[in-house]
């Protein structure tokens, strides 16, 4: 299980740490891609394999099902740490979250997500507020399992 918050910089190459919490977890090479909340999401290898099987099973018939297919495979790499535990951000994903200088890395269940740390800070001011109805929403029917 992946949680727990990380404040990091990003180096002039575009290099970030990866806090060694996580590298277990990891391993030595996994996946990065797009997230759904301009932020970037990193899976294990075999996580990230399960979704690709559950992706894979999607109708292509259908648009939406093409459209996120595309959206969330076209920006996965592989990455691999180097020897102090950096990997190198790819450009197009940097840009397309915003990542600049200050980044925030959460667990998130079987994902990492790397947030600009502006960005997080307004999404998580935003929504702090919500928990309790989300929280209701998300566990009414299975209230008899807590």
């Amino acid at each position: 299980m992946l949680m727990g918050e990380f404040h990091h910089s990003i180096d002039q190459k575009g290099r970030m740490i990866i806090p060694s919490k996580f590298r277990e977890t990891l391993g030595n090479q996994f996946i990065i891609t797009r997230g759904i909340e301009k932020c970037i999401y990193v899976y294990p290898k075999e996580a990230f394999e399960q979704i690709t099987q559950k992706l894979n099973a999607l109708p292509f018939t259908k648009k939406n099902a093409r459209s996120f297919v595309r959206f969330f495979l076209s920006g996965a790499l592989e990455v691999e740490l180097d020897k102090q535990g950096r990997i190198l951000l790819p450009e197009p994903l940097a840009n397309y979250a915003s990542l600049s200088k200050n980044c925030v890395i959460i667990g998130a269940g079987e994902r990492l997500e790397v947030w600009d740390e502006e960005s997080w800070q307004t999404f998580f001011e935003e929504e702090q507020g919500n928990m309790s109805e989300i929280a209701e929403d998300l566990f009414q029917e299975s209230d008899e399992r807590w």
